[in-house]
């Protein structure tokens, strides 16, 4: 079954008898979530690059250092979910005003911290602002796109994390290698705040207003206080891993599981309406698409992060060479994510299947390159493998989000299963993959650095491979259903 046969008729007034200026303005506020959603994304993986300079300008602790990277990650996947209830109760055009706004000032105070306390504090805004973007975009995609149009919406979301994520160290590098060590680490923060100057007034000009319903819906705040904290215990003990010594963080993740049944059990008992609607587990397209995001972005992040670390650290590629090898993973998402959104609207989770197969069959080559090549042409052995996962991986970032969110309804107003509180599940999920991947990765590719960098790398891409192989049975499990 295709995305098309769970998807609703057009709302009045969007689809219907649609003319070219009601085309175009969809078009241009698609730019700007598109632009919003870029930017966000970005930040997971420019500043990768950038810590050896942060390090050395700021005189940074390894300590310090891992927070810039894990505290963006911590707050951007605690408001999510929150912010995409805020967005369906209030006006999702409102709450990414917001969210451009604070990622804006929080980058600028990133490119001019004096200090590291000031970079880290700043940091942690920065992700809780891209925390209120993220859930807006797919909401209003949802909003404003049905059927055909929804699926390609998807797909330019897709291409857009895709080449985000994976640009990220090109364009890192490419700033600290033209304006230097002491300059470049802050233009990596600064480039984003004449994007985010122009987005705020286009956002108000373009961004379809809220949905007016008559009712102003309790926020469930004690909803959000229980998700919250359950999220933040459960991402901690991974995204400090190397720097809490002693397995005595460990014990974060079953009191993360007991806040995480509490949480369950307030919702189900809450007589407003809830921060997240249980009732979406039991459509399969959502169960499923939420398992499968979370265990192919524990892979798809872990790449970048130990592939980076065998080029810079193992093989003293320069920042702008570590970044321009993993450019053919971002152009082969970026093709095939575009692709992939006209395809899934006909094909539903057969392209999300195909896309998974294809990017386990880049990773084996990959894996089979840095044997045969070993040496410091690791780059050019893997420009094909990592293309050929980069087309998988276009193929399955949308299209798995189109066909998650295929069953849910669109409404916004408060409607606790809208798009925007249905997206920041999904996409929490997708924070929490990350962070569980690269830790894992991360810590078979540092045990193994005694055999040698390349064979750390191997091994490190192997549990890249595994957590893959998980989500395609995820995605298996689903298609057969469906026949």
């Amino acid at each position: 079954m295709g995305v098309r046969d769970a998807l609703p008729l057009a709302a009045p007034g969007l689809l219907t008898e649609p003319g070219e200026h009601v085309a175009d303005t969809r078009k241009h506020a698609l730019a700007v979530c598109l632009t919003a959603a870029f930017m966000a994304g970005l930040d997971v993986s420019i500043v990768n690059v950038a810590l050896p300079s942060i390090r050395e300008g700021l005189h940074a602790s390894e300590a310090g250092l891992q927070w810039i990277l894990s505290g963006y990650a911590l707050t951007f996947g605690l408001l999510l979910v929150p912010a995409g209830r805020l967005g369906d109760a209030r006006s999702r055009r409102t709450v990414f005003m917001w969210g451009v706004a604070l990622f804006t000032l929080a980058s600028a105070a990133c490119g001019f911290a004096p200090t590291m306390p000031v970079l880290i504090v700043s940091r942690l805004l920065q992700g809780l602002a891209a925390g209120m973007i993220n859930p807006q975009v797919s909401g209003l995609i949802q909003q404003m796109f049905r059927g055909a149009e929804r699926g390609r919406a998807f797909g330019a979301l897709g291409a857009t994390i895709g080449v985000s994520t994976a640009a990220g160290p090109l364009i890192g590098g490419a700033l600290v290698s033209a304006f230097g060590a002491d300059q470049g680490w802050r233009l990596v923060f600064l480039v984003n705040v004449p994007i985010g100057l122009v987005l705020v007034p286009l956002a108000r000009r373009l961004l379809p207003p809220p949905e007016r319903t008559g009712r102003r819906e309790s926020m469930d705040p004690v909803g959000v206080l229980l998700l919250g904290v359950a999220v933040t215990v459960l991402l901690l003990p991974f995204i400090q891993q190397h720097q809490w010594p002693g397995a005595g963080k460990w014990l974060l993740v079953p009191a993360s599981l007991a806040l995480l049944a509490a949480f369950v059990a307030w919702e189900r008992r809450y007589r407003g309406e809830p921060l997240v609607d249980l009732s979406l587990f039991r459509l399969r397209s959502y169960g499923l698409g939420t398992a499968i995001a979370l265990l192919y972005f524990a892979g798809f992040t872990g790449i970048f992060f130990i592939f980076t670390l065998y080029l810079q650290a193992g093989l003293h590629y320069s920042p702008l060479l570590a970044g321009l090898a993993i450019t053919p993973f971002a152009v082969g998402s970026a093709g095939a994510a575009v692709v992939g959104g006209r395809l899934v609207n006909r094909a539903g989770r057969r392209v999300v299947v195909a896309g998974l197969v294809t990017v386990v069959a880049g990773l084996l080559a990959t894996m089979a390159a840095t044997l045969l090549v070993p040496g410091p042409h690791v780059a050019l052995a893997t420009a094909l493998p990592l293309l050929v996962a980069g087309v998988g991986s276009g193929l399955t970032i949308a299209p798995n989000q189109a066909v998650t969110l295929s069953q849910v309804p669109p409404a916004g107003g408060g409607s606790a299963a809208g798009g925007g509180s249905a997206a920041g599940v999904l996409q929490t999920g997708q924070r929490l993959g990350s962070a569980i991947g690269i830790a894992a990765a991360g810590s078979v590719f540092f045990g193994l650095l005694g055999q040698g960098w390349p064979v750390a790398f191997r091994h490190g891409l192997m549990v890249v491979v595994l957590f893959v192989c998980a989500g395609l049975a995820a995605a298996l499990y689903d298609l057969l259903r469906r026949s």
